[in-house]
């Protein structure tokens, strides 16, 4: 399949996974395991037991996840294509990419199109997750809730979104986890996000949404720059403003103009000249305390 595929944003319930920001989902029920109450309460994501749970999902779900095990049981993933709901079509783990693939071209196919890829497992394979994606070009979630610490790697793998607070049968643990386990995977999605992610908002609040989120960014590499500069005051001979050295400041704005040419060196020069005395004066303040 071709790589240039144009990618398809899909809403799911108040989300748009595919364009924008990386979307963090925390409500996922799986009927095979998972208590039917919390279906009833409201979820993004439910997968079915049997077609006979395919009604109370189109009335309670934002979304209907199926699995590549799909050749066991046709007329059930048949029957939840043509539910109304965008698919959520899961890779399990005995499954390879082409039966993934394959499994959302034919729900797209009994469906009305609207198909996201989701790699989940205890260890998801986040190469995967990108040449199934570009292949495709359905948009993918990933499944973090088995390693959180997988959050920012996904989204810096191309993840249109995280799945987060399911147990290892697919079932959800509860609103206390999800929430400790929310501001992990929004951080991931704000900071790698801001930096990796194509957005082109077209709205004024979404264009200050984006910029919100480049700030948070911006304001992380500062603070992890500072430590960094603060480091360097204490190994140099020299510290402080009696230390700075002009030629090397030079050279990292010339550095930064290659990845920043609308800006220019002149603009980044006054900009590096602030961050380079700002993380002086607080070295200055540590020094003496």
């Amino acid at each position: 399949m071709s790589s240039t595929l144009q990618r398809h944003a899909v809403a799911v319930g108040g989300l748009l996974v595919g364009a924008g920001p990386a979307v963090v989902i925390s409500d996922r029920v799986s009927l095979r395991t998972g208590p039917r109450a919390a279906l009833r309460a409201g979820v993004t994501l439910a997968e079915p037991a049997t077609a006979a749970d395919l009604p109370e999902i189109a009335e309670h779900a934002a979304a209907v996840v199926v699995g590549a095990s799909w050749t066991r049981d046709i007329p059930l993933v048949r029957a939840a294509a043509g539910l109304g709901l965008p698919v959520v079509v899961e890779r399990r783990a005995a499954a390879s990419m082409e039966e993934w693939l394959q499994l959302a071209a034919y729900c797209a196919g009994e469906g009305d199109g609207r198909v996201i890829l989701c790699e989940g497992g205890r260890r998801p394979d986040l190469a995967l997750v990108r040449a199934a994606r570009a292949a495709s070009g359905h948009p993918a979630l990933v499944d973090v809730s088995a390693d959180l610490g997988l959050s920012a790697a996904a989204v810096a793998a191309g993840a249109d979104g995280l799945i987060i607070g399911t147990d290892a049968e697919g079932s959800a643990r509860g609103p206390a986890a999800s929430e400790a386990e929310r501001r992990v995977a929004e951080e991931a999605v704000t900071v790698v996000g801001a930096l990796l992610r194509d957005e082109r908002p077209g709205t004024l609040a979404e264009c200050r949404q984006a910029i919100d989120r480049v700030d948070a960014a911006l304001a992380t590499l500062l603070e992890r720059r500072a430590e960094l500069a603060g480091v360097v005051q204490r190994l140099k001979p020299v510290g402080g403003f009696a230390g700075r050295d002009l030629g090397r400041e030079r050279d990292v704005v010339a550095r930064m103009a290659v990845r920043a040419p609308a800006l220019g060196e002149s603009r980044l020069s006054a900009i590096m000249n602030a961050v380079i005395e700002a993380g002086l004066h607080l070295a200055e303040e540590r020094s003496d305390r």
